[in-house]
């Protein structure tokens, strides 16, 4: 598009100067074409639910993390060299502990402002990683990974990957004597690499553990690698939601073609700043009234003391309690220790964070859909995927009892080995659990929405018919409320289908496809669903003289 003329023509065909921003923006248009796509972008229709809030939650602390990041990095120094502190927390004063931890302590005490910054910090990286699993699971449990969306999926999972190890980073910079003992068991969990550990960890603490070198190496990858890598991630996210466009829960009017919603600009876009806002502002509270990480009370590390009762951030208790919980299993072959008790958990964390990853296309592969989906899944019409999902929470929730098992065992005075192989018992037993429990919970909500259908909702009214008989009185529900309730799919799962052909010519059946058609049975044949009721059932009961 063309730059248009700097003078416009008033009723009187007198020209009429444009201003300063008007002239900018016209500029801006001849050189970039903004104008053409805020057109387009600016009015895209956007559903409201406020479960969509999760993903904006997510953005907003990523973006308070950075605003209070840069604020810390002007006063903190990553430095393992020893000191005498003489500072401002008297406790303290005359004790040696490296600059990292001195630069903390001034952040805290000295810095106008320091502590509720660094407060603020703490608490959106919990959050942020909160927001994120819980974003992740609502887009899990209602099929919003599927296509066209699996990039974003993988993007996503990215994200809270990096967040978890950006939280490791840095929560392991003031040098206190708990993340000290988090960087003891990150080195520990290293060294259990077959072979190639001890070369890792030399090279990661520039010698034997602590090193002098560890500070100052995680200091950059915390504030400047990983920030980068998600802030890229977070850009192609938005991107790819901008063009498939947005999500939305089932209901009338709602279909793969049409969004019902409100515009980008302005309502959006007003309810996005406000919330950003009220998202600062609940973190600023907590920041202030809350203590988190009050590193002046551990102390500075010392590498031959471990604090009690250390534990890390709840992100990380997964693979504490993994590590917690297995015995201690060892493995001497060809002049190597293999200690398998430390390795296995180590190498288990990663391997079940990839099967998250890659559920998506495992699940298009069993179906074989290849369609768009841009209208959610209700969960209980997935039972098997739900029951998963479940299944994946509460073995996250067994084993970060696991990682806190010593902290259990005091405030509710159990038996720490009571506690270590319940967990461990759980962790085979609970999922499986979890997973039937949701599944028949799922089932039965299914067959609570059929009873609807056909008979209407229960109105609490009691009515007495001519025969003495006492019914309770169903309300029809809306032609509306039926949609919603019966607008899912229910196909038939992938079959391999006849072994013969009607020649009588052997057809070979590959195992990836008898693979695929007995998960397709598990996940989708029969027993894994209520039928949903069928128009002629519908009309049936509704015709007629039915009381119900």
């Amino acid at each position: 598009m063309g730059a248009r003329s700097a003078d416009r023509h008033g009723t009187g065909g007198r020209p009429v100067q444009m201003g300063k921003g008007e002239r900018l923006a016209d500029w801006a248009d001849g050189r970039l074409g903004v104008y053409g796509l805020a057109k387009a972008q600016m009015r895209k229709v956007f559903p409201d639910h406020p479960s969509f809030m999760l993903g904006e939650i997510c953005l907003y602390t990523f973006l308070i993390l950075i605003l209070t990041g840069v604020y810390l990095t002007l006063f903190f120094e990553p430095s393992s060299a020893e000191t005498v502190y003489h500072g401002s927390y008297e406790p303290l004063n005359g004790i040696i502990m490296t600059r990292a931890y001195e630069s903390t302590l001034d952040i805290s005490f000295d810095v106008r402002g320091g502590l509720l910054i660094r407060q603020i910090h703490h608490w959106a990286a919990v959050v942020f990683v909160a927001g994120m699993l819980i974003h992740m699971m609502r887009v899990f449990f209602t099929g919003a990974f599927r296509k066209p969306r699996e990039l974003n999926w993988l993007f996503g999972w990215t994200l809270l990957f990096l967040g978890i190890i950006t939280g490791l980073t840095g929560y392991s910079l003031p040098d206190d004597l708990l993340s000290g003992t988090g960087i003891r068991f990150a080195q520990g969990a290293i060294l259990s690499v077959p072979v190639v550990g001890t070369y890792l960890s030399f090279f990661l603490f520039g010698g034997e553990f602590p090193g002098d070198d560890i500070i100052a190496r995680l200091y950059p990858i915390h504030i400047l690698l990983l920030p980068g890598i998600m802030l890229g991630l977070v850009v192609a996210h938005l991107i790819l939601v901008f063009y498939h466009k947005h999500t939305q829960y089932p209901g009338p009017g709602r279909d793969q073609k049409s969004v019902v919603g409100m515009p980008f600009l302005p309502v959006y876009m007003a309810k996005a700043g406000g919330f950003f806002f009220l998202v600062f502002g609940v973190l600023s509270v907590m920041g202030a009234v809350a203590t988190i990480n009050p590193v002046w009370a551990i102390g500075p590390y010392r590498p031959d003391l471990v604090g009690t009762g250390a534990q890390p951030d709840w992100y990380l208790g997964f693979s504490e309690g993994l590590i917690r919980v297995m015995p201690a299993w060892e493995i001497n072959a060809f002049g190597h220790t293999l200690a398998l008790g430390v390795f296995i958990p180590f190498a288990l964390f990663p391997l079940i964070m990839l099967a998250i990853g890659v559920y998506p296309f495992i699940e298009a592969w069993i179906t074989g859909d290849k369609r768009e989906h841009h209208v959610l899944d209700r969960p209980r019409n997935v039972p098997t995927r739900t029951g998963l999902g479940v299944a994946w929470l509460s073995l996250y929730g067994v084993l970060l009892i696991g990682g806190g098992n010593d902290i259990v065992a005091t405030r509710f005075h159990l038996s720490i080995n009571v506690i270590t192989w319940s967990v461990r018992i759980g962790f085979f037993v609970v999922p499986v659990l979890a997973f039937i429990i949701t599944r028949r919970i799922c089932m039965g909500l299914q067959r609570r929405d059929r009873d609807k259908v056909l008979h209407g909702r229960e109105s609490g009214t009691i009515k007495r018919l001519p025969n003495g008989e006492f019914i309770e009185v169903h309300e029809p529900l809306s032609q509306a409320q039926r949609y919603t309730l019966t607008q899912h799919e229910q196909a038939p799962p992938y079959e391999v289908g006849p072994t013969v052909d009607e020649n009588g010519v052997v057809r070979k059946v590959r195992p990836t496809e008898r693979l695929r058609a007995r998960l397709a049975r598990v996940m989708y044949g029969p027993g894994t669903h209520i039928p949903k009721p069928t128009p002629e059932e519908y009309r049936e009961l509704t015709s007629g003289d039915h009381h119900h």
